[in-house]
């Protein structure tokens, strides 16, 4: 699921990387979702230390900054620099 704020951009095709704060992934590579009244297809998925997330995943994924994809990540714990992550990639079918 994304944040109510995230949705159109998502069903348009302008966000197309998720970082999550997952204990093991919630989705798997080639899978199909249907979310944001629109189907994403799962391209890859990485696990990685927050601190080696790019200013190119935080476009990606329609944050401003580090520190506000930090915060919306968040919601299931503080993230650290250290914290590791899933980075999902994704496109719309």
């Amino acid at each position: 699921m994304f944040s109510r704020d995230l949705r159109d951009a998502v069903a348009r095709g302008e966000i197309c990387v998720s970082i999550r704060l997952w204990s093991r992934p919630q989705v798997k590579v080639g899978g199909r979702y249907q979310t944001c009244g629109a189907l994403i297809e799962i391209d890859s998925i990485e696990v990685l230390p927050f601190s080696a997330v790019t200013e190119e995943d935080v476009r990606a994924s329609g944050e401003a900054d580090r520190e506000a994809l930090r915060a919306r990540a968040a919601h299931s714990g503080p993230i650290g620099e250290g914290t590791l992550v899933h980075r999902v990639e994704f496109h719309v079918v």
